[in-house]
Formats: structure tokens, C-alpha cells, sequence
């Protein structure tokens, strides 16, 4: 039989026709066009001339070839194009006769060129096929907001230890023109520190504090050492030494620097149970004694406070004895805060070592036998004024203190007292030296 005639349609025709398609309906992408179109049967045109067949479906030729545009013959599925701008012209369809194309697969490739659209205008946007306007937004970049930058990071100083353990003696001055209360100019200096360990002193440089405050007299509490054991950085130009250590290695000791050969020393109190400690050293000069002692602690929870108490009066009749021959100058650690401006904290340290009830009776016993507090006799009134400071808490740097060194005096020598200073600028214990100019 003879096809039916196929209404001929004009390239110009199907060609706008193609452009409305594509406005309207965008080509789906490749992968699924090719799935479904497997499955669809569309019949090609019998018998038809080559030049109707052409005209019927139109493909763009460069992008599909000779094989893929044409439908093959013997009644084979006809492929359809793999080209996203591939399209069929409705027209053409709906005027075809004898059921070569049914209207079903026509319905059915619309509805997937339709599907198709977002898909290729994601292909589009990925490729950067932007209509003029889209691309404008697109490009337009939003206003970026001006990074504000971190603040500056301020420059890492060492920060000092809290609790200084080397002295900066440049910056002290050790000089004084004190006199006494008649106008006589100083010219004894004696110094007496607590060095808390004679080894670990000298390391910190303890031992330069001869040479800038150059006293006549030197005494040390606490040295931790016997003689043997000495550092040779101890010994010092210009001075006579002498040292007492206690059985126990590592425990108490004493020593003691004079320019000024004495004319007698004598080792303890001639007390056998203090003096196997080594806690007391006496020289005899002309017109003087000076006794340097390092008085016993009452202990942590004042277990050793019976032994403080057997202490004072033997120390106290020690001294007075002395003074019945010569004025004396004790000196030392004496290991009480006397009255409640001698101690930072005096509310809360009854109870504490130091700080007694029983221990500040012994110092006033003391000093009723005809003695003076040199530094409260000149500043009685004065607060703040400490030498020892725990290592904890950063107590000295906050000066949480207490005053436990002393320069205890015979009345008969007050008339030549110049000054009684307390060094709280000079580091390497946890007590600070102090330093008492006299006339004599």
C-alpha cells in the first residue's frame, strides 16, 4: 500500500517552529533521553521521498551524524538525538498521517524536553551560559566587609619573680650620715643576717653584700654548715672568721666576720643542751661584747616551744652577766615578733611560733633586765617594717611580714646608738639583713 501523503512543511517553517520549542521547552540532559527513548517504538515512514523525509524531522547536523539523523530501515527503533539541542517540531507530529508517529510519544517527548529544562539550565549555569542579566548578578560580587583586624598582641615581657632572690645592690644606697643624739657620727657598722643556708646564699650571691654594705662586724644565722663543708666563696678578704656548727650537718650554725681581730671568742652559752647546736657565738672587744645568736624556733604547732621556754632565761642570764663587765650588743634571730606592730598579721598568729604569748614574755623579761630594742627605741611607732618573710604565698612581695631580727642593746650604750636599719631591699633568704651604726 502507499503511505498516506505527508503535508509537506517548509525549512522555514520547521525551523521556527524549533526556535519556539526551545524557548519553551528546554532538552532534557542526555543520559535519561537515552534510557526512556530505548523503550519507545516510533515507526518510521514508509516509502517516503528523501526529500519529505528530510523535511519531516529536522536535526542540527553538527551535532549529530548521518546515521543518528536519519531513521534506518527495515521497521528499526529510530535513535533519537543525544544533542541537548536536539528537537521535533509539533507541527510536523500533529500533521503526520497514517499513525508513522503516535501522539503519545509525541505527548510523552514534550513532557521530557519539559522535564529537561532545569536540568539544562543547570548545565548552563555550571558552564557559565548565563543570560546578560544573570551573569551581571552573578559577577556583581557582594561588598566584602573590611576584616577588622585582631588587636595587637601586646610583646611578651618576662615578668620578675614575685619573690626576688638576687639583690640588685647598684640601685641600694648603703651610705649614712646618722649620728647620735649628741651629734657623734657613726663609725661602727655591724650587720647580722639569717641566711637560711650558707651554700645556697653564696649562690645567690649573698656573699657581695660584704662589699657594698661593708660592715665592720658581720654576723650569719642559719649557716646549715660545718667548717669543713664551707664554700670557698666565704672566704673574704680583709675579715677574720669564725664558725660554729652543731652536730646535727645541715642544721643551725653560726659565723662571724670581724675586721677587727676581738680579743676574746667563746662558742655557746655553756649550756650543753643548746650548745651541741651550735647557736651562739661571743666576741670580746675593748669596749664592748657582741653576742650573735640564732634563738631556737618554737616549732610548727610549738612542739619545740618547752625548749624555748628552758632557752630565754639561760640566753638572758648569759647576757646579763656580760653586761655586768661590759656593754653588750646582742644580736641576731631572735625568732619573736615583740609587740603586734612587728608583724603583719598579729590577730590571726597568737597561736604561731613567733608570735606567743609565752615567747613575747620572754623578750620582755629581756629587756627589763636593762636592755633596749634599738630599732623601736628610734621608730617606735613604725609598721611595715619586716625581716622575714615565708617563701609561700609570695608573702614578701606583698610584705605579709614579721620583725625577727634584732639589735638588742645595753641602756649604757643607747647614748651612742646612730641608726638601726632594717635592709628589706637586700634579697637571698627568706630574711633581709640588718645593719646597726653606733659610736663607740
Amino acid at each position: 500500500m502507499m503511505a498516506p501523503k505527508r503535508k509537506q512543511l517548509t525549512a522555514t517553517k520547521v525551523s521556527s517552529e524549533d526556535s519556539k520549542r526551545k524557548n519553551k521547552a528546554p532538552i532534557k540532559n542526555d543520559e535519561s533521553e537515552s534510557s526512556e527513548n530505548e523503550n519507545e517504538e516510533v515507526k518510521p515512514p514508509s516509502r517516503q521521498s528523501k526529500r519529505n523525509r528530510n523535511k519531516v524531522i529536522t536535526y542540527k547536523d553538527e551535532d549529530l551524524s548521518e546515521d543518528e539523523a536519519y531513521p534506518k530501515r527495515g521497521g528499526k527503533n529510530v535513535k533519537e538525538a543525544k544533542n541537548d539541542d536536539s528537537d521535533v517540531s509539533n507541527e510536523a507530529n500533529e500533521d503526520h498521517s497514517g499513525g508513522e508517529f503516535k501522539a503519545k510519544a509525541k505527548n510523552q517527548s514534550v513532557s521530557k524536553k519539559k522535564s529537561r529544562a532545569t536540568d539544562i539550565d543547570n548545565e548552563q549555569d555550571a558552564d557559565g551560559s548565563l543570560s546578560e542579566e544573570e551573569s551581571k548578578t552573578k559577577n556583581s560580587k557582594p561588598k566584602e566587609k573590611k576584616a577588622v583586624p585582631p588587636p595587637a598582641k601586646k610583646p611578651k615581657v618576662d615578668k620578675p619573680p614575685l619573690n626576688k632572690t638576687q639583690s640588685d645592690y647598684e640601685s641600694l644606697d648603703f651610705s649614712s650620715n646618722r649620728t647620735t643624739s649628741d651629734g657623734k657620727l657613726w663609725n661602727l657598722k655591724i650587720s647580722s643576717w639569717n641566711v637560711g643556708g650558707l651554700k645556697a646564699w653564696v649562690k645567690k650571691n649573698g656573699i657581695d653584700y660584704l662589699k657594698y654594705e661593708d660592715p665592720d662586724i658581720f654576723c650569719l644565722q642559719e649557716t646549715k654548715c660545718s667548717e669543713s663543708k664551707l664554700p670557698p666563696e666565704v672566704k673574704v678578704d680583709g675579715y677574720h672568721t669564725y664558725w660554729l656548727s652543731g652536730e646535727k650537718e645541715g642544721y643551725a650554725g653560726v659565723g662571724l666576720y670581724s675586721k677587727k681581730e676581738p680579743i676574746k671568742v667563746t662558742y655557746g652559752l655553756g649550756k650543753k643542751e643548746f650548745d651541741t647546736e651550735g647557736r651562739v657565738i661571743t666576741v670580746e672587744y675593748e669596749k664592748f661584747y657582741l653576742v650573735a645568736a640564732y634563738v631556737p624556733n618554737a616549732g610548727r604547732g610549738l612542739v619545740t616551744l618547752p625548749k624555748r621556754m628552758k632557752w630565754d632565761p639561760d640566753l638572758r642570764n648569759y647576757v646579763k652577766e656580760l653586761d655586768s663587765k661590759k656593754p653588750v650588743i646582742l644580736c641576731g634571730d631572735m625568732n619573736v615578733s615583740h609587740q603586734p606592730n612587728d608583724l603583719a598579721n598579729p590577730k590571726t598568729n597568737t597561736k604561731n611560733a613567733g608570735f606567743t604569748q609565752e615567747e613575747r614574755d620572754g623578750m620582755t623579761a629581756l629587756l627589763e633586765e636593762g636592755f633596749v630594742d634599738s630599732f623601736r627605741h628610734l621608730y617606735p611607732e613604725k609598721t611595715g617594717a619586716y625581716t622575714f618573710w615565708t617563701y609561700m604565698g609570695n608573702a614578701r612581695s606583698r610584705n605579709t611580714g614579721w620583725r625577727l631580727d634584732y639589735f638588742i642593746l645595753s641602756q649604757k650604750l643607747i647614748p651612742n646608738l646612730c641608726d638601726s636599719i632594717i635592709r628589706s631591699g637586700v634579697y637571698g633568704s627568706d630574711h633581709c639583713p640588718i645593719t646597726l651604726l653606733i659610736n663607740i
